[in-house]
């Protein structure tokens, strides 16, 4: 189902995966502090195959409408866009922690620079965009062939790559999720919508996925930590592999049966606007587990979804009143000056012409 130009699934795919990606920094950001865990270490245990994956493979499904535009163009809408975001969000958290609680000028300048060349923070998944996005248009501009593609980007993700530069460790990560979302994107969309029109058949597999997932995750055995764990069978790489393409169908086609309840609409509403949660969240996140914790409240399970739900609604309630008030859009829209001059939003960009009365 699509509302105007948008997929309702696609949106509610999103917004299931924001929540994720704050459940387990919430969860690891009060285990680091408890030394304890929590239901919610659990809940993204059983997410950890699919909970990026899933995030990339969503973001590559419409790469195909702008694939084959001209470079600037495209650049300023796959790339410029993500790096904008990137660059204000850091420099805010870099400026704020050395800068001016640090006291520490020549490490925040330091950090600074490093941020260019190193993914910085939980923003690193927005610099990946970035990058992956220039990827895929060279593949395309060399007419490399999917499967060529995709094989090598499988191998790279099943190889044991850890390298010191992080933007190579995650690239490798990460990329054939992000290039099989752009190139089966035609697929995914047939499954899911099929999956859609035969609602108690989907219930029914998704309900086989997860106790599959379940079972592979935390069987033979598994090690939870407040701030990471190992997983059991999952761990394989091969079959990570496979989980995490099959989780994020399995979210995507849940998403699509969710809308079709009337009363999710926020769940929509949070994955069209999930860039923003995404951007903001992790200010709030310390601020109220710092603030929870100095009222008392240790219980990790408790307190870990108390600093999910602020950390989700803060950033709404930010957005909301930026929306309101018109001042800080530039913290979740880019401006004028930030686009490439020539391309649609920049100053210099040629009008569009007044349709006649």
């Amino acid at each position: 189902m699509a509302t105007k130009d948008r997929y309702d699934w696609v949106d509610a795919a999103k917004g299931i995966s924001i929540i994720l990606v704050v459940m387990m920094y919430s969860a690891h950001n009060v285990g680091k502090y408890t030394g304890d865990i929590g239901v919610l270490h659990y809940i993204i245990g059983f997410a950890t195959p699919f909970r990026m994956p899933e995030f990339f493979l969503i973001s590559g499904l419409f790469l195909s409408h702008v694939i084959a535009r001209d470079w600037k163009r495209y650049t300023d809408r796959r790339v410029v866009h993500y790096f904008y975001f990137y660059a204000i969000w850091v420099a805010i958290d870099i400026v704020l922690k050395l800068g001016v609680a640090g006291q520490d000028i020549p490490g925040m300048f330091r950090g600074l620079a490093e941020a260019v060349v190193q993914p910085y923070g939980v923003w690193w998944f927005i610099y990946m965009l970035g990058v992956f996005s220039l990827a895929a248009k060279l593949a395309w501009q060399f007419k490399l062939p999917h499967w060529l593609v995709l094989g090598v980007a499988a191998l790279l993700q099943m190889a044991p790559i850890d390298v010191p530069s992080y933007a190579v460790t995650q690239f490798c990560a990460y990329f054939v999720f992000f290039y099989l979302g752009y190139a089966a994107s035609p697929l995914v969309f047939r499954i899911v919508e099929a999956a859609a029109a035969r609602p108690m058949l989907a219930v029914l597999g998704l309900v086989a996925w997860a106790a599959v997932e379940t079972f592979l995750v935390f069987w033979p055995e598994n090690v939870m930590l407040p701030m990471d764990m190992e997983m059991g069978f999952a761990a394989f790489p091969p079959l990570h592999l496979v989980l995490a393409v099959a989780g994020a169908i399995a979210i995507c086609i849940g998403a699509a049966l969710l809308m079709k309840l009337p009363f999710m609409g926020w769940l929509r509403w949070l994955g069209e606007h999930s860039l923003a949660v995404y951007l903001a969240f992790t200010i709030p996140m310390s601020a109220i587990r710092i603030v929870s914790m100095k009222l008392g409240f240790t219980d990790t399970s408790l307190l870990s979804c108390t600093v999910l739900v602020g950390a989700i609604a803060a950033p709404v309630v930010l957005y909301l009143i930026i929306q309101r008030i018109g001042f800080g859009r530039f913290l979740f829209e880019r401006p004028s000056w930030a686009h490439i001059p020539g391309t649609p939003g920049s100053r210099s960009a040629t009008p569009a012409p007044v349709p006649a009365e």
